[in-house]
């Protein structure tokens, strides 16, 4: 039994931006998969995202998602960083 597949738009800022290089990502990704999942790809895949793991917050087209927040084909994740200034 083959699992389908979600495509979904990654959008970057702050450190995730400066981790890829780029503003947006899209990647495919099990059914089933969650926002936290999303996040645990993209630290593998750049660990000095890790000190970010709990202080991200997430959006899903255009609203605030918890963690476990199942995604969608066609869905648009924001990782938000925690922002300094003043």
């Amino acid at each position: 039994m083959s699992q389908s597949s979600i495509t979904v738009t990654l959008k970057l800022f702050a450190a995730y931006q400066e981790a890829y290089k780029v503003p947006e990502l899209k990647r495919n990704f099990p059914e089933q998969t969650t926002v936290k999942m999303v996040l645990e790809t993209l630290i593998k895949e750049h660990p000095e995202l890790e000190k970010w793991h709990d202080l991200t917050r997430f959006g899903v087209n255009f609203q605030f998602v918890e963690p476990h927040y199942l995604l969608k084909d066609g869905d648009e994740i924001v990782f938000i960083p925690p922002v300094s200034g003043g």
